[in-house]
């Protein structure tokens, strides 16, 4: 129980911090104003919401200027209703819905006074040919358009991600394939020359529209979009999902990789080395392979077995001396001969929670052995990989 306990306390502080990044409030919902029950922030898009439809995006009812909620004079309970749900990120951040195909999409406000190079880079890793190569796992940038009543505001259009760990790991093929895509993702990233500077857990998310049976809800995930019940989901070995690095506004490009150098910025991890140093420039593509490296270490080598396999490469990633750290095609290449000596049976053999009872674990793996035998009738892959 105590590792659980850690775990959460350390999701939690990591997403406090996230809020507080974005000029949030920590404490569960958005801050209301006395005359209105959108928060502050939220009165932003109710103000655009017209302009925005003409531009072929639909918010939810709440965010409609004549917006009444839907318990006002009835006996619903507010928190069963979905326009009751506030947005805690709605000062950088909201899901609408693309009319033209009825696509679920997020909306980025991005301030060019302080993040000029976002736009630039986001749209240089998401353009072509760039955008069409299959090692980038950079989140799509859909369409970018300026805000015509504030000059210093422009939209970025993507996808409608959702925590690349929700749902749960299964097998140690799923992790494997997610380790895949984010490995290779920020290996892609490198070769172009652009170094994250924040690749910690919450800027990878999965898209997992082809995941899930029912459109979650964009705020509380684990309910349908309607909120009319919890969405139904398949595994990741049925359906495999796409990860994706999001939030460039650290991100830079340089002129070289080896002989990049920089002030470290403290992006959401705060673990890293080179912050103990922080007066005096580092080569910001190292720090990078500390970051993902330490997210392969908090999010499953902390806290699960079965993947101890991968503790040898990810010490090396997560040196103190960054100069001592592999680089990400090293890192890739160690990977790959990893996942070749993995065997069809250890690839469908199930990821343990540490914190497991003995009573978990029993009924646990009767029933993972159940549904991978039914998987392996069915002909899936041990190592399932989404459509390219």
């Amino acid at each position: 129980m105590q590792l659980r306990k850690t775990r959460r306390e350390t999701e939690s502080r990591q997403f406090s911090e996230l809020l507080t990044q974005l000029g949030q409030d920590t404490r569960g919902h958005a801050e209301l104003s006395d005359t209105s029950p959108l928060s502050e922030n939220e009165l932003w898009w109710s103000r655009h919401f017209h302009w925005l439809k003409d531009r072929g995006y639909l918010l939810r009812p709440r965010y409609a200027p004549d917006w009444v909620p839907s318990w006002r004079g009835t006996k619903k309970d507010r928190f069963s209703c979905e326009d009751n749900v506030t947005s805690k990120l709605a000062a950088r951040l909201l899901d609408g819905t693309r009319l033209s195909d009825g696509a679920h999409v997020a909306l980025k406000i991005v301030r060019r006074s302080k993040n000029a190079e976002e736009v630039e880079i986001s749209q240089f890793l998401t353009s072509e040919p760039l955008r069409s190569n299959t090692s980038n796992h950079c989140v799509p940038i859909y369409e970018t358009f300026p805000v015509p009543d504030d000059d210093d505001i422009v939209i970025m259009v993507m996808p409608l991600l959702r925590k690349y760990t929700s749902p749960v790991f299964h097998t140690v093929g799923e992790a494997i394939e997610c380790f895949r895509q984010i490995l290779e993702g920020l290996q892609f990233m490198h070769k172009n020359r652009v170094a994250h500077r924040d690749c910690m857990n919450l800027n990878i998310m999965m898209d997992a529209t082809n995941l899930y049976i029912d459109p979650f809800h964009p705020v509380d995930h684990h309910m349908k979009r309607d909120f009319s019940g919890y969405a139904r989901f398949k595994t990741r070995t049925e359906r495999p999902p796409k990860y994706y690095f999001i939030d460039f506004g650290l991100s830079r490009r340089y002129d070289s990789i080896v002989n990049a150098l920089d002030l470290p910025v403290w992006g959401g991890d705060k673990q890293v080395p080179e912050f103990e140093d922080y007066d005096r420039p580092h080569n910001p593509f190292p720090t990078d392979v500390f970051y993902i490296g330490n997210v392969i270490k908090e999010d499953f080598l902390d806290f699960k077995h079965g993947l101890e396999f991968m503790q040898p490469l990810v010490a090396d990633m997560v040196q103190t001396d960054p100069s001592k750290r592999p680089t990400m095609d090293e890192v890739v290449e160690r990977f790959e001969t990893i996942r070749r000596g993995l065997g069809k049976w250890k690839l469908r053999s199930r990821v343990v929670d540490s914190d497991e009872s003995m009573l978990e674990r029993i009924f646990g793996t009767a029933w993972h052995w159940a549904r991978q035998l039914e998987f392996v009738l069915r002909r899936l892959p041990a190592l399932p990989r989404p459509p390219s």
